[in-house]
């Protein structure tokens, strides 16, 4: 310890200290913390108050619901790469078939609804979804109500948590009439 002093002293033995400026500033003084507020003492809980009602939950511990983000022909999320390139092959087992030819929008609308919420409660995964292509003798602006109308019911409130993904069929499916939907597993 008294080597590291003498070490010290010599290497600063020829330092010269800076002249002091002056700033015109006084000088500040160390700064006191804020007195905290001193809380009123709590009244003695009563036992009986405690036994009545549970702790509130933590702010910190709430859970954030998070809103799905909007379902894409092709795209996929929460799903591993694997299975979405699996499902747009077609080299998924097919669990349940819907088939919306003939149907108005209405209820074709009101079908799938209630197939899909049927479906993942029987814990189906994926599903082959028959809109067709639309009718060739409609005007081409009405062709293919159906086929349109499809994604924006998968990204409706009620649907889209059971939802993770959907791709055009493969030909021998239905090609452009029909779609594959995979299906979140129930826990």
């Amino acid at each position: 310890m008294a080597r590291d002093r003498d070490l010290w002293r010599r290497a600063v033995a020829d330092v010269v200290p800076l002249p002091r400026r002056a700033t015109g500033r006084p000088a500040l003084a160390p700064a006191k913390p804020p007195a905290l507020p001193v809380p009123p003492p709590a009244a003695p809980a009563r036992p009986a108050d405690h036994a009545r009602r549970p702790p509130a939950p933590s702010p910190a511990i709430r859970p954030v619901a998070r809103s799905p983000v909007a379902l894409e022909a092709g795209a996929a999320v929460d799903v591993d790469a694997r299975s979405v390139e699996r499902l747009k092959r077609g080299r998924m087992a097919i669990d349940g078939r819907l088939d919306l030819h003939g149907l108005t929008q209405a209820e074709a609308h009101s079908a799938l609804h209630r197939f899909i919420l049927s479906a993942v409660a029987q814990g189906r995964r994926c599903i082959l979804l028959i809109t067709g292509r639309g009718g060739w003798n409609s005007s081409p602006a009405e062709r293919g109500v159906l086929r349109r109308m499809v994604p924006r019911w998968l990204n409706e409130p009620s649907v889209r948590p059971h939802v993770l993904a959907y791709t055009e069929a493969q030909p021998r499916d239905g090609g452009g009439g029909a779609l594959y939907l995979l299906l979140r597993r129930r826990r």
